[in-house]
């Protein structure tokens, strides 16, 4: 069964870091198309860094500068390191892949930067 699982998320002050990951698992192990998005309340989720398929990564950029995107592919992990956060990157944090015309969502982890 495919399935992505995020963790990582938590509270941390204006300036701080934090470093998401998540883990793939099923049909989806090895994906090349991967991305993080986030969803602030009231608001639509958003792009906010990807994998492309032909490996190109992509930056939302409000965050450029400041997020990296990563993968362990041994591990099937992938990493968002989050640095210099501000009040308004607080969201819920989602990592999703595409697979076969099909894409997967991860049940989310709550990231809330205070000022």
């Amino acid at each position: 069964q495919a399935q992505l699982v995020e963790s990582g998320g938590g509270s941390v002050q204006a300036g701080g870091s934090l470093r998401l990951s998540c883990v793939a698992s099923g049909r989806i192990r090895g994906v090349n198309t991967m991305g993080w998005y986030r969803q602030a309340p009231g608001k639509q989720r958003d792009l906010v860094a990807s994998f492309t398929r032909d490996g190109n990564i992509n930056y939302a950029d409000s965050v450029k500068d400041r997020f990296t995107i990563s993968r362990n592919r041994a591990r099937d992990t992938y990493y968002l390191q989050m640095n210099s956060l501000k009040p308004e990157d607080t969201a819920v944090y989602y990592c999703r892949s595409i697979f076969a015309g099909a894409e997967y969502w991860g049940q989310g982890t709550q990231v809330t930067v205070s000022s």
